[in-house]
């Protein structure tokens, strides 16, 4: 069944996702230009493209089914933001390859940086941080990384051979983040050995972190039951009980039933994530 199946729907797509990305450019000059442009001549443009999209896919499901997740013909998302000091923006007029796997990175940064959130990563491009601690490379998930983030990790790694530090909350979740992208995650545990960097390590927040550098009081939040469901359920898994250093975090986070956000640092100072935690982190290795 599969081998009488023809290649037309790929080429119809690609024209599809060519006139879609066309749009989105349409839109992104827009942004830059500051030039409005109203949420229903968005739709109205790109509604026909998905609807086409769809459709075609739709005719012939079983080669889509066959595909790899990370070949997959559509490659759109904000999640996966990324930011070094060498970064450019160039308009390419001709197609560009959806695939993490076609591309080669060159690049001098001497460590790269999972950043939880996306308001800690605006931060950081904010206050300058890839500049001051140049060269470097940031990313960020957004939350729980998506596929194209964890492969884009992975491809970091594997291509400049350097570091990979992670900056999340010091709660459970936070944690929980990081080893998707230590160890991965049961719903791609069969794709673990493409995605998954195991040299990953944890920058901050630690939990040791809030008791040395005083963090007020009213900066802390309790652990709810699910938290402390969850950070139970951590500290059981394999991997945290053959790293005896996350495993005393874990169980500090446990033993004070508090948890914090990156942000809460800021109640020291307002720049004292960049000016002075990461700075000292990074120069004097205070990560486990």
């Amino acid at each position: 069944m599969m081998a009488s199946r023809t290649a037309e729907p790929f080429s119809e797509v690609d024209k599809l996702r060519t006139e879609l990305l066309n749009n989105v450019e349409l839109m992104t000059d827009c942004l830059r230009v500051e030039e409005e442009i109203s949420n229903r001549d968005i739709l109205t443009r790109i509604e026909n493209v998905i609807l086409g999209i769809v459709t075609s896919l739709s005719k012939d499901e079983a080669p889509v089914l066959a595909l790899p997740n990370r070949s997959s013909w559509a490659n759109i998302s904000a999640v996966g933001l990324q930011m070094s000091p060498e970064s450019s923006v160039t308009t390419v007029r001709s197609d560009c390859p959806s695939s993490a796997t076609k591309f080669d990175i060159v690049s001098s940064a001497k460590f790269v940086m999972i950043v939880e959130k996306d308001a800690t990563f605006q931060r950081l491009l904010d206050d300058d941080f890839c500049t001051k601690m140049s060269p470097c490379i940031m990313i960020t998930g957004k939350g729980v990384p998506d596929l194209n983030s964890r492969l884009m990790v992975r491809k970091l790694w594997d291509a400049l051979h350097v570091p990979v530090f992670a900056l999340v909350d010091a709660d459970p979740h936070g944690i929980e983040i990081m080893c998707i992208y230590k160890y991965g995650s049961v719903s791609m545990s069969f794709e673990a050995r493409s995605l998954t960097v195991p040299s990953v390590m944890w920058l901050g927040l630690l939990p040791t972190d809030l008791k040395r550098l005083r963090v007020p009081e009213d900066s802390l939040i309790p652990l709810t039951r699910t938290d402390e469901s969850k950070l139970c359920s951590l500290l059981k898994r394999p991997y945290v009980t053959g790293k005896p250093d996350w495993q005393r975090e874990m169980e500090l986070m446990q033993q004070s039933k508090v948890k914090a956000e990156i942000q809460s640092l800021a109640a020291i100072a307002p720049d004292f994530l960049t000016s002075v935690y990461l700075p000292n982190k990074l120069r004097y290795g205070g990560w486990v």
